[in-house]
């Protein structure tokens, strides 16, 4: 919660109830995880609790559904671009309500009115409820997976770009020869095209060195390609000490802070997008971010999601940790 960690609520980033006030929908979500828990401990739809998980589901999944319309409103009227036009309180949607179909499927069946007792489940009712207990727990096992996936392909497809002073661009490898990698040209020519829309007045490149000492610094290749596509010196900035997302948003914040910088765009792969995004909001420094034209297929892409969704949850639960 907002009060762990200042300035970033650690539920609401995985649930936000918009537009709902700050506390009410971390209360809400509160609430929803102490009913879910219960119901895993004791299994039952019937009294207060029940109608308890009703009015706490409804107003969430109330809350997903401005959330999305809101999201295909800003599409329709160009105010953002996505590769994967489906929101993230979509799918949360969908994920609350095959909860509340798996709670109502396994609780407590009726009693019979003639007899008082408890009448025997059918064969085909006791099958489907084992196959929504198991598809249930199935998915509680992959959500460690699917809880990042979902973020780099909702928010990190989603393209936020708007007038900004400054847009943040994020290295990648450098190969022999100071060839750029494909991440890499992706990136620069990416923050290339926002600087001749006139969307940004800076690019400010963020990099570290390579292993090889013969291959140069991940900026200086940056800097070489913003130049020979007409970026002017003088509208390029360097951080030499990026060598991690962390170390990027650290130096770049106090850059911004000394130099009277509030708007700022960030880019990168949409893999990346979530990290950075909730690193900037750690900081205090909110941006816009804006995933890379990919014009290159990268061979690696399945390690490197997997590896995000690892430094997704380390870089989630680092504050906790120091």
């Amino acid at each position: 919660m907002a009060w762990v960690v200042p300035g970033f609520d650690l539920i609401r980033w995985w649930l936000d109830v918009w537009p709902l006030p700050a506390l009410v929908g971390t209360s809400l979500s509160v609430a929803l995880g102490a009913l879910l828990v219960a119901w895993s401990l004791r299994p039952g739809i019937a009294g207060p609790r029940w109608r308890a998980m009703q009015g706490v589901l409804g107003l969430i999944l109330a809350a997903t559904v401005w959330d999305a319309v809101s999201f295909f409103a800003l599409l329709a009227l160009d105010r953002i671009e996505s590769r994967f036009p489906v929101p993230l309180s979509l799918l949360a949607g969908a994920l609350l309500l095959f909860l509340y179909r798996t709670m109502a499927a396994w609780g407590k069946p009726p009693i019979s009115g003639a007899t008082g007792r408890v009448p025997a489940p059918s064969a085909g009712a006791s099958q489907r409820s084992r196959l929504l207990l198991w598809s249930t727990v199935g998915l509680v096992v992959l959500m460690p997976l699917l809880f990042p996936l979902a973020q780099m392909f909702c928010f990190g497809k989603t393209d936020y770009r708007r007038p900004a002073q400054v847009a943040v661009v994020l290295g990648a490898a450098v190969w022999p020869g100071n060839r750029p990698s494909h991440a890499l040209l992706d990136r620069v020519n990416t923050g290339i095209d926002l600087y001749r829309q006139g969307l940004v007045d800076v690019l400010l490149f963020s990099g570290g060195p390579s292993d090889d000492e013969s291959i140069s610094h991940e900026t200086v290749v940056m800097h070489d390609l913003a130049v020979a596509a007409g970026v002017p010196e003088e509208a390029i900035w360097l951080d030499p000490l990026g060598i991690d997302t962390q170390s990027t948003v650290d130096n770049t914040v106090a850059m911004f802070r000394e130099r009277g910088i509030l708007r700022v765009l960030a880019v990168s792969h949409f893999y990346h997008l979530p990290r950075i995004h909730m690193t900037y909001q750690r900081a205090g420094f909110p941006v816009y971010t804006v995933p890379a034209r990919e014009e290159h297929i990268l061979l690696k892409l399945p390690f490197f999601l997997a590896r995000e969704a690892v430094a997704l949850w380390f870089y989630y639960f680092r504050p906790l940790m120091e």
